[in-house]
Order: structure tokens, then C-alpha cells, then sequence
């Protein structure tokens, strides 16, 4: 008798703590994450470290000059589908033209996009000052 009560109270106490995790990880996988992209140029080469990642819809994005610049983040609106277009518009504050954002000059300043509400898909940005010498890269999101 003493076994099972001592049982029941450990599963009693337990029992609180797992909903705490689930919710707490329930809020991680809903809570957005913001990812860091550097502008570089090295040497002679311009780019955008890294040139790939991987998100999920809702996070953000935060594109900082580390050198070379004035670099930008744009995104070609030919090659955006419209449903994803005009969520993409939405999270890019101070469009100097549709779907590129202003001109981020000094080292270590920054430009952020949301991707809020963004539908799954790759989608292409580029740097405007620099997309002769292939500044360009893809966010996947999930």
C-alpha cells in the first residue's frame, strides 16, 4: 500500500512537469527565430554569408554590412509567386523600389525582413549595388 501511494504521488508531481515541457516546447516551435546574414566583400569578391538558410514562416531575417558596402537585400518580384509577393512586401520595411530593401552603408548596420505569413518555397534575393558580381543567395522557408 505504502508502494503504490509513494507511485501515485511521484506520478502526481510528474504530471505537471510534462505539461510544462510540452508547452514550452510548443511555444519554441512557435516562437520565430531571427537568423543573421553578413554582407562581405573579401578580397574581391562579394557575398552574403551564409548565401543559403533554411527558415520557418514567421521568422526573421537580419542582413548586417560586415564590409564592402553599401550593399542591400532584394528580391526579384518576376520570380516571387504572388500569394508569397505581397507577404514578403509586408515584412520589408523602407522598400526603396517593390521588394528591395534601403541601402545599409556602414559595417554593422543592419536591415531586417519578416517572414511572416510566408508561404513555403525558395526564393531568390541579391544585392542591387553588387548583383553584376553574383552577390546573391536563397532562403528556404518551411
Amino acid at each position: 500500500m505504502k508502494k503504490s501511494l509513494t507511485l501515485l504521488m511521484l506520478a502526481a508531481l510528474a504530471a505537471p512537469a510534462a505539461v510544462l515541457a510540452t508547452r514550452a516546447e510548443a511555444d519554441a516551435a512557435t516562437t520565430p527565430t531571427q537568423h543573421e546574414v553578413r554582407m562581405v566583400l573579401a578580397g574581391t569578391t562579394y557575398r552574403f554569408e551564409p548565401a543559403s538558410l533554411t527558415i520557418r514562416s514567421g521568422d526573421r531575417v537580419r542582413f548586417t554590412t560586415a564590409s564592402g558596402g553599401p550593399h542591400n537585400v532584394a528580391f526579384d518580384p518576376a520570380k516571387i509567386p504572388d500569394a508569397a509577393e505581397a507577404r514578403i512586401a509586408a515584412g520589408m520595411p523602407q522598400q526603396m523600389s517593390p521588394l528591395s530593401g534601403p541601402f545599409v552603408l556602414n559595417a554593422g548596420d543592419s536591415y531586417t525582413v519578416s517572414f511572416a505569413g510566408v508561404p513555403a518555397g525558395s526564393y531568390e534575393f541579391y544585392c542591387m549595388p553588387h548583383m553584376g558580381v553574383n552577390m546573391k543567395g536563397v532562403v528556404t522557408v518551411q
